[in-house]
C-alpha cells in the first residue's frame, strides 16, 4: 500500500521528515492523525524501523484506539489488531507511564500490583486526611486541597519540597495534608493520577540507568496535542528524547485551551529554544469547515499576541455566513436555537442531506448554561444528551463492582474497602468499622460473636474466596460471580424506576469485561483495572442514540459537527469574568471561542442576551468583544425586535 497515496504535499512532508526534531502546526480539521498515523507507518515499512522502538502519545484512550486502528490498516490492510501484529507502543501519558511503573516501582518502595485512584478516590481520602488532622472541611474544601495537591504534582513539587516552600497559612495547611495524603497512599500501595508521571520523572532522575534503558529503547518519539502538555509531561519527554532527539510534536497553539489543569501553551510556543535544529511544518489546509467559518475564526484568534502565524484555508466552498443572533433574554435565547434546530431538520436548509440531531452541537462557557436549554429543548421535544455529565464508570453500580475488583488486585487498597465493607449491608455500623480500619488492634476490640465480628470475618472469607477464583476466571465470570455471592443484583432492585437503568449499565459492563477474557485471568483483571482507572472523560462510553449534543467548549475539543450554536456570548460569559483583568487568560478566552467556531463544518450561530439572569441576578452585559473582530462581510445580523 502507498503510505503517501492520499496526503497533500504539506502533509507528506511531515510525514518523510523522520529524522531530528519536528514540530507540526496543525490547523483544526487538517488531517493531524492522519499524518501522525502515516507517519508511523512510514517509519516502519520504508525505513524499517522496528515498531518497538516507536512511542506515540495521545490524550485520551479514544485517539490512541484510533491511531492503533489506522496504523494496523495501513501496515496490513486490517481495521482490526490481531495480537501477533507489531505495533508501536501508544497510549496516553498516563498509560505509559503506569506501563513503565508496573515494571520498575519497586525501586520507589511500592509494590508491582498498585491500584490507581480516580478522582472519587482521591477525594475520599483527602476527607479521611483532613478528618483525622483535624482540618474544617467547610474552610479548606477537599476539592480545591486535591486541586493544589494536583497542581504540585503537576509541576514536579513533591510533599517535602513543598513543605520547605510553605510560607502562608493556606500553603502550610495544604502541606499538612499532602504530607499526610502521599503517606496514606503508599500504606494502600495506590498511585493518584498525577502520581503515575510524578512517579515515573522521580524514577528517571534518581536511577540514570532506568532512564537510559528507555532512551534506547523509543528511537523515534511522537506527541499529539503537545499544545495541552504541562510541566510533569514536557519533562517526561525531554527526558526520553535526549538520546535520538527524534522527537516530532503535532499540535494547535490557537487551541490551547486547558491552563487550568496545567497545560503550558510555552512548551508548543518555544519548541524551537528546546530544539534548535527543529524543523516546522505548518498543516492550514481545512477538510472540515468552509471558508468563511475559517475566516471568522481566524479573525478572532489573530487578536492574541502569544501565537504562531498561520493561514488556514480550505478547497470547500466558501459557504453560508455565520449567523449573529441578539435575543431578549436567556430563556428567548434558548427558544430560538431549538427553533432553528426544529426548522433547519424539517427544511434541510444548509446540506441537501436531511440534518439529524447529531449533527447540532450547542455549546456554552460554563455547565449551568445548560439548564435554560433543556427547558426549551423538552418544550419542542427535542431529543439532546448532556455531553460531560454523570459518568459510566462514576456511576455508583460500576464504582462498587469495580472497588470489588480493585480488593481482589490489592488487599491493601482502604479506600476500596471502606466503599464495599457494608454494600451489600453487612451490619457494620460507624463505631466497628472504625475500629476495623485501625488495623488489628482495632479489630480486637470487636466483641467476640457480635454481629460486626461475624460479618467481617464473612466478608473475609468473601473476598477470599473473590481472590481464589480470580486466579481462574476469566473477568466477566468473575465479575458475574461476585454478583451472585454478594446478591448485588438483589441489592440495587429496590422497586424504583432506576433498577433498570443501573442493571443496564452493569450489562454494558459485562461486555467491557468480556473484552478481556482472551487474557490470562490476573493479566484480564490487571489491564481492566488499568484501563478503567486511566479513563479521561473523551473515553466516555458514547450513547447510540441520534441526539442534539449540549457540552462546554472545552468538551468540545476535538469534535465536529454540521450545525454549531454558541450561547452566552457576552462579556462575563465569554470571555469569562474571572479573566477580564488578566490578558494571558484573554488570550485563551479567545482560543476557546476559535475552537468552539472550527467544531462546525457548515454554519456557525453566535448567540448572545440583552438581558441573562444569571447565578439569581439580573444583568445587562455588553455583547462579547469577540464578535466585534469578526468582519462584517462575513456574518448576518439577527434581532429579537
Amino acid at each position: 500500500m502507498d503510505i503517501l497515496k492520499d496526503l497533500n504535499k504539506k502533509q507528506k512532508e511531515a510525514v518523510q521528515t523522520t529524522e531530528g526534531p519536528v514540530l507540526i502546526i496543525a490547523g483544526p480539521g487538517s488531517g493531524k492523525t492522519q499524518v501522525l498515523t502515516h507517519r508511523i507507518a512510514y517509519l516502519i515499512s520504508k525505513n524499517k524501523v522496528n515498531p518497538a522502538n516507536i512511542l506515540a502519545v495521545t490524550f485520551t484512550n479514544k485517539a490512541a484506539t484510533e491511531m492503533r486502528q489506522r496504523i494496523s490498516s495501513l501496515l496490513f490492510n486490517k481495521s482490526r489488531i490481531k495480537t501477533k501484529q507489531k505495533l508501536p507502543t501508544i497510549g496516553t501519558f498516563h498509560g505509559i507511564c503506569a506501563r513503565i511503573l508496573r515494571q520498575e516501582i519497586s525501586l520507589l518502595g511500592f509494590k508491582k500490583r498498585f491500584t490507581i485512584y480516580d478522582k472519587d478516590d482521591q477525594l475520599s481520602l483527602i476527607k479521611e486526611v483532613m478528618k483525622s488532622l483535624e482540618i474544617n472541611p467547610e474552610i479548606f474544601h477537599p476539592g480545591s486541597v486535591l486541586n493544589a495537591i494536583s497542581s504540585a504534582k503537576s509541576e514536579l513539587i513533591d510533599e517535602k519540597t513543598y513543605r520547605r516552600e510553605s510560607d502562608e497559612y493556606f500553603q502550610k495547611t495544604i502541606s499538612q495534608i499532602y504530607t499526610l495524603y502521599q503517606k496514606k497512599l503508599k500504606e494502600a500501595n495506590a498511585l493518584d493520577f498525577d502520581d503515575l508521571i510524578f512517579y515515573t520523572v522521580t524514577l528517571f532522575k534518581k536511577f540514570p540507568e532506568i532512564l537510559k534503558k528507555y532512551q534506547k529503547h523509543f528511537c523515534y518519539i511522537l506527541i499529539d496535542e503537545y499544545q495541552d502538555t504541562n510541566f510533569s509531561q514536557y519533562t517526561l519527554t525531554r527526558l526520553l528524547a535526549q538520546e535520538h532527539k527524534n522527537i516530532c510534536t503535532v499540535g494547535d497553539d490557537w487551541q490551547s485551551i486547558y491552563s487550568f489543569r496545567g497545560a503550558d501553551v510555552r512548551n508548543i510556543l518555544e519548541f524551537e529554544k528546546d530544539y534548535p535544529q527543529a524543523k516546522i511544518i505548518m498543516l492550514e489546509e481545512s477538510y472540515r469547515s468552509t471558508q468563511t467559518i475559517l475566516d471568522a475564526a481566524s479573525s478572532i484568534i489573530s487578536k492574541n499576541t502569544h501565537c504562531k502565524n498561520k493561514k488556514l484555508w480550505t478547497q470547500k466552498s466558501s459557504g453560508v455566513h455565520l449567523a449573529v443572533f441578539e435575543a431578549e433574554n436567556e430563556m428567548a435565547e434558548a427558544e430560538f436555537v431549538a427553533s432553528e434546530i426544529e426548522n433547519l431538520m424539517r427544511n434541510h436548509e444548509i446540506n441537501s442531506f436531511p440534518l439529524r440531531p447529531r449533527d447540532f452541537a450547542v455549546l456554552y462557557r460554563i455547565n449551568a448554561q445548560s439548564r435554560i436549554l433543556e427547558e426549551a429543548f423538552l418544550k419542542h421535544n427535542i431529543d439532546y444528551k448532556i455531553v460531560g455529565g454523570l459518568k459510566f464508570y462514576n456511576r455508583k453500580e460500576i464504582k462498587d463492582l469495580i472497588a470489588y475488583l480493585k480488593i481482589i488486585e490489592n488487599p491493601d487498597d482502604t479506600i476500596s474497602f471502606q466503599r464495599i465493607i457494608n454494600v451489600p449491608p453487612r451490619g457494620i455500623g460507624k463505631v466497628s468499622l472504625k475500629k476495623i480500619l485501625e488495623g488489628d488492634t482495632g479489630e480486637r476490640r470487636l466483641r467476640p460473636k457480635s454481629k460486626a465480628h461475624i460479618s467481617l470475618n464473612n466478608f473475609k472469607q468473601l473476598i477470599e474466596s473473590f481472590r481464589r477464583q480470580s486466579q481462574k476466571l476469566p473477568l466477566s465470570k468473575l465479575l458475574k460471580f461476585i454478583i451472585d455471592k454478594t446478591g448485588y443484583d438483589k441489592y440495587i432492585q429496590d422497586g424504583s424506576l432506576k433498577n433498570d437503568a443501573r442493571w443496564e449499565n452493569i450489562e454494558e459492563l459485562f461486555s467491557l469485561a468480556q473484552e478481556y477474557d482472551h487474557l490470562n485471568p490476573q493479566e484480564g483483571l490487571s489491564s481492566f483495572l488499568e484501563k478503567v482507572s486511566l479513563a479521561t472523560d473523551a473515553d466516555e462510553i458514547e450513547s447510540k442514540k441520534d441526539l442534539v449534543n449540549l457540552m462546554t467548549l472545552h468538551a468540545a475539543k476535538g469534535l465536529e459537527f454540521s450545525v454549531v450554536f454558541i450561547v452566552g456570548l457576552e462579556e462575563g460569559l465569554l470571555p469569562y469574568s474571572r479573566s477580564l483583568n488578566n490578558s494571558n487568560e484573554i488570550e485563551e478566552e479567545r482560543r476557546l471561542c476559535y475552537v468552539g467556531i472550527t467544531r462546525a463544518k457548515e454554519k456557525v450561530y453566535l448567540v448572545f442576551a440583552r438581558i441573562r439572569n444569571f447565578r439569581g441576578v439580573k444583568q445587562a452585559n455588553l455583547p462579547s468583544r469577540f464578535l466585534k473582530d469578526i468582519p462584517e462581510n462575513l456574518i448576518d445580523y439577527y434581532s429579537f425586535e
